[in-house]
């Protein structure tokens, strides 16, 4: 029934959209997808209100664990394009991630990171970089 119904849509949102969004993935409201392509979507993975994403991002695990294996991107994080976020770890609130990067650890709230592996380069430089969609790593003061 529903489940059947849900995998349709997974199956023809990633031939339409060029996506794959597991439908066992928790999706917050007010969600900003700008140029979805690329979109990758773990079934554990938990995204929670407010977050901005880029195009080519992954929220994806990294076939260590068998359960819940997937990133937690908490309220207000802005996720720029190419990112991928990797494991069963926690992004905290008003994080914003930098282009590009690869993490593979826990990000604290507030905090910009970037690199790879990423790593903190400074404060997120705003209170909810989501609403901002401030991509510039010298907006931290760096």
């Amino acid at each position: 029934g529903r489940k059947d119904f849900a995998y349709y849509l997974q199956s023809r949102s990633s031939a339409v959209f060029q996506t794959d969004i597991n439908p066992a993935a928790k999706i917050g409201r007010g969600i900003f997808l700008d140029h979805a392509t690329g979109f990758v979507v773990g079934e554990t993975a938990v995204i929670d209100d407010d977050v901005s994403i880029l195009h080519d991002v992954t929220l994806g695990g990294t076939g260590k664990e068998n359960e819940d294996r997937h990133p937690k991107i908490r309220h207000g994080v802005m996720i720029g394009a190419g990112a991928k976020i990797l494991g069963n770890i926690e992004v905290g609130h008003c994080a914003r991630i930098a282009a590009g990067s690869v993490v593979l650890k826990p990000v604290p709230h507030n905090v910009t990171v970037a690199g790879v592996p990423a790593q903190i380069v400074g404060e997120a430089g705003c209170a909810e970089p989501s609403r901002t969609m401030d991509q510039m790593l010298n907006a931290t003061g760096l």
